[in-house]
């Protein structure tokens, strides 16, 4: 986790990564969520509907109940959206139908709206990434991890219409603060098990190599966002195939 986030800081974090306090979004719920109320989407999760954390944070499936199918893994992609990089994942998922679970940036949510309307709209599951990436997260004070955390929550389901269920911490860094307090928001604290450090950009090949490690019950770490992403999306069309062909599924949180 140390290392992710030494990677992320040598160039791999967003760029709206600061230590700002984000301002407090506005209760007024936005006409998206508005309209999303009056037509309630279906949960995108392998579950469709509610999942409990039997440990926390939860690093794979198994850590998961009701318990998702032997051969599912689910594929997260963090860091967006962004406008070049993000597209071009969901071009890529759609292909090959794949679904995914996006861990956003508040920011960059508030941003850019339509992609997130399009990200939910493709039928993918939104994660909380909080609002301005902040690396050293538990070393904020209680007020700024709830306004970091739940700023984000809000951003996401107002753009969305779809409040998220899920919270991944940037870097892995967690605490009990953290943690604490995305589960008073409602949400399952998530890690992963396979991480190809493609935020560190090590090439196709090796991106590729690390995430056919994949066995049933993973957890797959990417990013659509924090650089240039191009690796990944090359990496992801040769991984996607393959693991499906090895009989694995992908699902959604």
């Amino acid at each position: 986790m140390a290392a992710a986030g030494a990677g992320l800081l040598a160039g791999g974090a967003p760029e709206l990564t600061r230590m700002t306090r984000p301002a407090a979004p506005s209760r007024k719920p936005a006409r998206h969520a508005l309209k999303a109320a009056r037509h309630p989407l279906r949960d995108p999760g392998y579950a469709h509907g509610p999942l409990h954390a039997l440990r926390r944070p939860v690093h794979n499936l198994h850590d998961l109940t009701p318990a998702a199918p032997a051969n599912a893994i689910a594929l997260t992609i963090d860091d967006g959206p962004h406008p070049r990089w993000t597209p071009m994942m969901l071009d890529l998922l759609a292909e090959f139908q794949v679904p995914a679970t996006f861990s956003l940036i508040g920011i960059q949510v508030t941003e850019l709206p339509k992609l997130v309307e399009r990200i939910v709209a493709a039928g993918h599951q939104v994660c909380d990434h909080t609002v301005t990436h902040p690396l050293n997260l538990p070393r904020l004070s209680a007020g700024e991890i709830r306004d970091e955390i739940g700023g984000a929550h809000d951003r996401i389901a107002h753009t969305a219409g779809v409040a998220p269920k899920f919270f991944r911490a940037p870097g892995g860094a967690w605490s009990a603060e953290i943690m604490d307090t995305a589960t008073a928001h409602g949400m399952i604290c998530v890690d992963w098990e396979v991480d190809p450090r493609d935020w560190a950009r090590p090439g196709r090949i090796t991106i590729t190599d690390r995430m056919l490690r994949a066995r049933g019950g993973d957890i797959l770490l990417c990013h659509d966002g924090g650089g240039d992403r191009s690796e990944t999306i090359q990496a992801l069309r040769t991984v996607i195939p393959a693991l499906q062909r090895r009989g694995l599924t992908f699902v959604a949180l």
